[in-house]
């Protein structure tokens, strides 16, 4: 990427407001008007919330849509590699060229003003697809939902809310109900909401707030059910049953996410080929991604390399179920973590399934927990740790001791970028 394009524009948006996150949709609003509501433009938008399972529950919904020869703007973040990552226009990332364009429009349009990151980089977004002709838009929330910067369409074709847990409580509140609260708000007005599978706290929220806003609700174990039997997949919901094959992306929690894609396809009548096209075309890096190719890999040949973004308790927990589930064989973790998230939560979890865990800083991330931090939360958990001053170095010295080793690198979106740079 060029050093005088949109790094640079990215780069001088970092100083427009001091805090990284601060929750409200004034400035939002701002800009937008400045920028002619591009909001108003977009294609049928469907909006996505919830703690766990948004990005993955967007992608299947993404490749179900192109399955059905539907073209698909879609955004997402954090980005892992690149910032064009979070931005596809009709199917493809967005170019360079464009991206630089636009992001040099809206910082030209908001001025000296504050506003942070996330919300000039969303209109940025927003105005890019509003140029660009497609059948639906995919706004993945990026915090909460209630005053995400996403939040600003005011007729959706369609909401989607995750499973919530407890995460962010410095933003969202220290109670499922009060994070469930803003995750319900993006629910709006005569709009259906499809509800992944949600603790009964947190359903109560989002019960309350679609009745109040006369949403209907399409809600997994009351409207749909999706689970796994002899090999497959079963989705079954009012008009009939699905019989398909499991997810291209791997862990149990991904029948629930397919369940919720599958539920907004139905809605949508999308048909068999969207069906088919969600569970196996869906293509979202980092969860649970396999490792074959690149620097790392090369450097262990003999061994099995995993690379996972998850981050809180109810990640740690998927995870878990998921390495008991694999084929027996000797696994170690590589681990950064943010010190902004629950490390005790997520490892807790990973301890029965791991021989030991390397704890490793995160390159470049202000907000990381130190190696040492993460080592000693892990040994309360229960594993053997060690630290290593990389990734690199602490995969050398596992397969050093174990050729044929599992190797997970995990702990957060932020080192799992790293990895796929440095992996190449």
């Amino acid at each position: 990427m060029s050093a005088t394009g949109s790094d640079v524009i990215l780069q001088r948006m970092m100083a427009l407001h001091p805090k990284i996150i601060d929750l409200t949709l004034d400035r939002v609003w701002r800009l937008l008007e400045a920028l002619g509501n591009p909001q108003e433009a977009l294609p049928p938008v469907i909006h996505i919330a919830g703690t766990n399972g948004k990005g993955s529950t967007q992608a299947m919904l993404c490749a179900g849509l192109e399955g059905a020869d539907k073209s698909v703007h879609a955004y997402t973040s954090p980005h892992l590699a690149r910032f064009h990552e979070r931005i596809r226009i009709a199917g493809h990332l967005i170019t360079e060229d464009a991206l630089t364009d636009v992001l040099d429009e809206c910082y030209r349009a908001n001025g000296p003003d504050s506003i942070t990151y996330f919300e000039i980089t969303t209109c940025a977004a927003l105005l890019a697809m509003s140029r660009t002709p497609a059948d639906y838009t995919l706004l993945e929330v990026g915090l909460g939902g209630r005053l995400d910067a996403t939040n600003v369409i005011a007729q959706p074709a369609l909401t989607i809310i995750t499973p919530v847990s407890i995460d962010h409580e410095q933003y969202l509140g220290n109670t499922l109900a009060a994070i469930a609260g803003e995750k319900a708000g993006i629910i709006k007005r005569d709009v259906p909401c499809i509800v992944g599978p949600q603790p009964d706290e947190a359903m109560e929220v989002i019960e309350a707030a679609a009745a109040r806003l006369r949403a209907p609700l399409i809600a997994h174990g009351q409207h749909w059910h999706a689970y796994a039997e002899n090999g497959r997949l079963v989705y079954h919901d009012e008009t009939g049953l699905l019989d398909l094959p499991l997810p291209n992306l791997p862990g149990a929690h991904q029948i629930e996410n397919a369940g919720a894609a599958l539920a907004a396809l139905r809605y949508l009548d999308m048909g068999d080929a969207a069906h088919i096209a969600s569970v196996t075309q869906a293509y979202w890096p980092a969860r649970m991604q396999h490792l074959r190719h690149g620097r790392l890999a090369e450097a262990a040949p003999k061994a099995e390399l995993w690379l996972d973004g998850g981050h809180n308790a109810a990640a740690g927990v998927a995870l878990g179920r998921h390495l008991a589930s694999l084929p027996k064989r000797p696994t170690h973790l590589i681990c950064g973590m943010l010190n902004t998230k629950d490390i005790g939560g997520y490892l807790r979890p990973l301890a029965a399934q791991a021989a030991s865990l390397t704890a490793v800083t995160i390159p470049g991330e202000a907000n990381t927990l130190p190696a040492e931090a993460t080592a000693e939360a892990a040994r309360q958990a229960g594993l053997a740790t060690s630290t290593a001053p990389s990734v690199k170095a602490a995969l050398a010295a596992i397969i050093s001791a174990e050729p044929h080793a599992r190797v997970l690198i995990c702990g957060s979106l932020y080192l799992a970028g790293h990895v796929l740079r440095e992996n190449g």
